[in-house]
């Protein structure tokens, strides 16, 4: 066995770094045995750790996976934060390079394995708990390490050779994970709810082609599951249009405070360890890397402490949840039945819905729906519960504040196109049905009360209830309209928006 050392100066201390050197087996006869490593040994403060020799992650890495095997989903299960996190240390490393920092051949690496990254590649190698203690700093050596070593690879150098291009001294130079982290979350958040906004938008349009199929089917209304008075099936789907329209605007709204960054804040907010031209010089850089209008923030120790962007944010995803969960509430009574329901709607048949009752089909799209929404709900509670317990100068339960908002955006996002494409799109009316229920409605006399009186109509009501009449019926044999004029007060056009009125003498019942 052959070991290599390396030396990499960490301030005023020095580390050591151990390559493992083990020879393939099948080639113990190669007179080159280092073209046959499998594993590399590193050091740190805490001791030593066997890491395999493919890996661009290091120690600190490994021991984030052995501290932290909470939910079993890696943080690569959220592109969107492996990306905002080259973008950050490609930022820093520009940066630095500006102010004399970094060597042009070192920061030209770290920003081309950055580049890397933000394209897709490597994003295996981020293998660490998406919920982990330490306020983020797992996730931060994780990107150091793989940044660092893909550098060194670049550079012509074996993965661990840090005296070349070390995680801390030169990719996180100029940083702290309390700077990093946060405004790698935000930048994320903002491209994932850019992807939210346009599902939403999908779904969005769906209803509205819905509400013009229908516009024509006149249908009951109902307030309190009671009837109520006529509108049509095109008006309850435009309003379902509508509502989730506006949650793009709050959604945008909400999104615009996670522009505002604390990137040269280091550890409290101070900026200690920075260059006093470097915030303003990473901001600018990540400005023109994301693409987004970042702006820093105006008091960097408020900014490392305060997370109520990430409450207003998760006010507004969960604002969306709780309308969908209402509509597919509406989706489900609407397609009720079909017997003995409402079945003024059928939702398409995706399933058998019974393995005891044939022919059963059950609402399974807005249910599963309905269930995506109480878990946003119950994400919202806790992200909550994690701002509430920030202390001091840094919050440390961001990871979980992370964790929440990926969880429910991804869900919905899910949810969202499954609605759209597995339910909404195949919709049909039963307009049969939906007249039907009208006609025999006494909600009716709505419509005529301002014609008849509002005691009279109330009468007309009891009567109806009591005897199983219809109300249009009890109308003309009463003698309180021609059929004429009744046709005419309940004709579709007149009861289903405003219309100017003519003002008329109250007929009195006839004895």
């Amino acid at each position: 066995m052959t070991k290599v050392t390396s030396y990499a100066s960490i301030t005023d201390a020095r580390i050591q770094v151990e390559f493992e050197i083990v020879p393939d087996q099948q080639s113990h006869n190669d007179p080159h045995p280092l073209f046959f490593m499998t594993a590399r040994i590193e050091k740190d403060m805490i001791g030593e750790k066997e890491l395999p020799i493919e890996a661009y992650y290091g120690i600190q890495t490994l021991r984030a996976l052995e501290n932290f095997p909470i939910s079993g989903v890696p943080i690569n299960f959220h592109p969107e934060l492996i990306r905002a996190l080259a973008m950050v240390k490609q930022a820093a490393a520009l940066a630095n390079e500006e102010l004399g920092l970094l060597p042009s051949p070192l920061a030209g690496a770290i920003v081309a394995a950055c580049r890397e990254i933000m394209a897709g590649q490597l994003h295996d190698q981020f293998v660490v708990d998406r919920i982990q203690g330490g306020a983020g700093t797992s996730t931060n050596m994780n990107a150091n390490e793989v940044i660092a070593n893909r550098a060194l690879e670049l550079l012509g150098h074996r993965k661990g050779e840090y005296r070349y291009c070390h995680p801390n001294n030169h990719v996180n130079e100029s940083q702290s994970t309390n700077d990093v982290y946060p405004t790698a979350v935000r930048l994320a958040l903002v491209f994932k709810s850019a992807q939210l906004a346009n599902e939403l938008q999908a779904l969005i349009t769906s209803f509205e082609l819905k509400a013009r199929e229908f516009q024509h089917i006149l249908k009951i209304g109902r307030t309190q599951l009671q009837d109520a008075v006529p509108m049509t099936l095109g008006q309850a789907f435009e309003a379902y249009a509508v509502t989730l329209s506006e949650e793009i605007a709050r959604l945008d709204q909400n999104t615009q405070l996670f522009l505002e960054v604390n990137m040269g804040a280091t550890a409290i907010g101070t900026g200690i360890n920075t260059d006093p031209e470097y915030a303003d010089k990473v901001i600018g850089h990540l400005a023109k890397i994301s693409g987004l209008k970042v702006v820093r923030a105006a008091n960097l120790v408020e900014a490392t402490q305060d997370t109520g962007a990430f409450i207003m944010f998760s006010s507004a995803v969960k604002r969306l949840a709780v309308k969908l969960s209402k509509i597919c509430n509406d989706l489900r009574l609407l397609s009720s039945g079909p017997r003995a329901g409402f079945n003024e709607i059928n939702l398409p048949a995706v399933q058998p819905g019974s393995t005891i009752m044939p022919g059963k089909v059950n609402p399974v799209i807005p249910e599963v729906v309905n269930q995506i929404a109480f878990k946003v709900i119950g994400n919202d509670l806790a992200l909550n519960l994690a701002v509430e317990a920030g202390q001091l100068e840094l919050n440390a339960f961001e990871p979980i504040m992370a964790q929440c908002l990926f969880e429910s955006i991804g869900f919905l996002i899910n949810g969202m196109n499954t609605l759209n494409h597995r339910c909404i799109v195949g919709i049909t009316a039963n307009e049969d049905r939906c007249r039907e229920l009208v006609e025999n409605s006494i909600s009716l006399v709505t419509a005529l009360s301002p014609l008849l009186g509002y005691e009279v109509c109330s009468m007309l009501a009891k009567e109806a209830l009591q005897s199983g009449n219809s109300v249009y019926q009890l109308v003309l044999t009463k003698g309180l309209m021609s059929a004429a004029e009744l046709q005419q007060a309940l004709s579709p056009e007149n009861m289903i928006h405003p219309r100017r009125r003519v003002s008329h003498d109250q007929k009195e019942p006839k004895n």
